[in-house]
């Protein structure tokens, strides 16, 4: 997305802390440029799978999966997805480890848009957003690793804001109403990421599926 300012930023990404992305934007665009991360980027997420899954980054296995996920990441309408939309503009990686880590991340922050949208629908902001995972992993908020460092005022005041909408009860938990929005949230989420795959066959899928778990799981597989 180029040489975004911070407010942009912010808006994107849906679910920072107001001021967490001003703490580094714009100065960081006099340490590195936007093309310089990304290229850094590649190379490093690419070395790390490597290094991960060992003999299968040089398998034909590796191969099949890229191509599959990578028909998958790119088929999708970029409409009111704008950070899937910037990373559809980048050129795709020719090698597969790369390729398949570039996969995930279109396939990933396509879900995320998707995401960012069914919490706007809900009324639920970012903040709020990180408040209601917490309490669904059995969590306070302020034990929660992305809002615990917030002042202790600024997030009360969001744990109450959801308390006086009848989120979240007496005790920092959830009530019904509560579970229910983030349960509906989390269903509109898969409905809005879904469609992606239907470029894929039932049977491309069930391959694809197949080939990502062991890659997933950081295994050495024989081919």
């Amino acid at each position: 997305m180029g040489q975004a300012p911070a407010a942009v930023v912010h808006a994107v990404f849906y679910n920072f802390a107001d001021g967490e992305v001003a703490r580094h934007i714009p100065w960081v665009w006099q340490k590195i440029t936007p093309q310089e991360a990304i290229a850094v980027r590649e190379r490093a997420s690419a070395a790390a799978l490597r290094q991960r899954i060992g003999d299968l980054a040089e398998s034909p296995t590796l191969v099949r999966v890229t191509e599959l996920a990578t028909r998958a990441a790119v088929s999708a309408p970029t409409e009111g997805r704008a950070l899937y939309a910037g990373l559809r503009a980048l050129e795709l990686p020719e090698e597969p480890a790369a390729g398949l880590w570039h996969a995930a991340t279109l396939l990933r922050e396509h879900r995320g848009d998707g995401h960012n949208a069914a919490l706007l629908a809900h009324g639920i902001s970012g903040t709020e957003a990180h408040v209601l995972m917490a309490l669904d992993l059995g969590m306070k908020a302020e034990q929660f690793g992305r809002i615990h460092h917030l002042p202790k005022a600024q997030l009360a005041a969001v744990v109450d804001g959801l308390r006086e909408r009848g989120l979240v009860d007496a005790a920092g938990g959830f009530t019904d109403a509560g579970r229910d929005i983030k349960q509906r949230i989390e269903a509109r989420t898969d409905e809005l990421a879904a469609p992606i795959y239907d470029v894929l066959s039932a049977d491309e899928l069930d391959e694809l599926i197949a080939g990502l778990e062991p890659i997933a799981a950081g295994a050495d597989v024989d081919d």
